[in-house]
């Protein structure tokens, strides 16, 4: 463990101020005990009652005897207070696990799956620390960093559980994705004035969201009416929502008072969230897919590419591709399934499956 890491894990738990001041001092005092520096400071003139010239130094010992103690007492205290900070522990002990190798992430990845307990504690062990970095993120919202690494940790549990590493995903990155949402759902759901049960926080999430896109586009405050008409939804169940969300809290203002703050509007998980995989997966598709497209003939990627709107085509039907193209509407259709054909080979050849890349 290095020192910089060891400066990442705690930065956010520093000594107080004071504290820090406190144990300064004593250490100064320490060195200036050594030095006899403290015991000129008491030494105490007096004048011989036998011999007014010759003067004696008189040092009271007993005051210096009872600083050292007290500097030992603050000393002992403060080990104590340290010992006793289970953030602080929590730290420490998670220093000692080294991170996995992307060799090492395969390995026990591979194991885990099979129901290999002690992989699968391997895996969570070494990914801790990535917990505490990802959970000092959401500091000051409503949480203590403790409470938000345990939630951050049910995530990293989750990630395990369900990583496939034959994906070509690093698991750091897979992973990041599970300890957001557990931490952001733990947020949502301890921080609320008044608690509300998860459907509920969905659908209000849904009306909420509409309304502030209602408001950039009218540039006005939407109003129940505006929202009900954009989601086909009786005006008085939008209404009866927005009185909710009045009585709990309002989710346009910051949800604390640090400097990344976010309305607590963008710290609820949208209800349409995927499988990060999913979400990896089709950036991958997007970044290789004029690769796969060149590999077609020439009316093939045409039609590809008008029939599922690519390169700013606009989607089309087969007849309007057919009418593009000079071909009839079923020639059109023969040409897609033949495309389709052939870049189902290819994806599967390149370890996608159809299913998770063509809708």
């Amino acid at each position: 463990m290095t020192k910089s890491t060891d400066k990442s894990l705690i930065e956010d738990t520093e000594i107080p101020a004071e504290e820090l001041v406190e144990q300064l001092l004593e250490i100064e005092e320490s060195e200036k005990l050594e030095a006899g520096v403290t015991i000129e400071e008491h030494a105490k003139i007096v004048e011989s009652d036998d011999d007014p010239d010759v003067v004696q130094v008189e040092v009271e010992r007993d005051k210096v005897a009872e600083r050292r103690k007290a500097i030992d007492r603050r000393k002992t205290s403060s080990r104590r207070s340290t010992d006793a900070d289970p953030t602080r522990l929590y730290l420490k002990e998670i220093e000692i696990s080294q991170l996995l190798t992307a060799e090492e992430e395969v390995y026990y990845s591979r194991l885990a799956l099979k129901g290999d307990t002690k992989a699968r504690d391997k895996m969570i062990e070494c990914n801790l620390r990535l917990v505490v970095k990802i959970a000092r993120r959401y500091m000051n919202r409503g949480l203590a960093l403790l409470d938000l690494i345990e939630e951050g940790n049910l995530g990293l549990m989750r990630a395990v559980e369900k990583f496939d590493p034959e994906r070509g995903f690093r698991f750091s990155t897979y992973a990041t994705w599970w300890i957001r949402q557990t931490i952001e759902r733990g947020l949502m759901n301890q921080t609320r004035t008044i608690r509300l049960p998860i459907h509920v926080i969905k659908e209000l999430n849904t009306y909420l969201r509409a309304a502030r896109k209602l408001t950039q586009e009218f540039n006005r405050e939407a109003t129940a009416e505006d929202v009900a008409k954009a989601l086909k939804k009786p005006v008085k169940d939008v209404e009866k929502m927005f009185r909710l969300a009045d009585r709990v809290s309002s989710f346009d203002i910051p949800a604390s008072g640090g400097e990344d703050d976010r309305p607590l509007l963008d710290i609820i998980p949208d209800d349409h969230n995927v499988d990060p995989s999913r979400i990896l997966q089709n950036e991958s598709v997007i970044r290789h897919l004029d690769e796969w497209l060149d590999e077609l003939d020439e009316k093939q990627r045409d039609v590809v590419v008008r029939r599922f709107g690519l390169h700013n085509h606009a989607r089309g039907t087969l007849e309007e591709v057919g009418r593009e193209l000079g071909v009839t509407r079923e020639r059109v259709r023969q040409i897609q399934m033949e495309a389709l054909r052939k870049l189902r080979r290819i994806l599967e050849h390149s370890g996608f499956s159809r299913e998770n890349v063509i809708e």
